[in-house]
């Protein structure tokens, strides 16, 4: 399972959480509960398709000629 994908998707779930239901500042430009709501959702996507990815199988089949080449030491 690809767990650096889970745990930044966690982060991103808790850092939206928090910035969009803890924080309560007025700043004028931007609204922080919109990107904690937008984190949020990013961070549940991201959760949603590390887990979708990592259902899928793994396998790498690689079709090789190998051919073995024998040198002659004796000279």
């Amino acid at each position: 399972m690809r767990t650096t994908g889970l745990g930044f998707s966690i982060f991103l779930i808790a850092a939206g959480a928090v910035m969009a239901w803890a924080v309560d500042v007025e700043a004028e430009g931007f609204n922080i509960n919109m990107i904690g709501l937008i984190l949020f959702v990013v961070g549940l996507v991201g959760f949603v398709a590390t887990f979708a990815l990592a259902s899928t199988p793994n396998h790498t089949i690689v079709d090789e000629e190998r051919r073995d080449v024998r040198v002659d030491s004796r000279v």
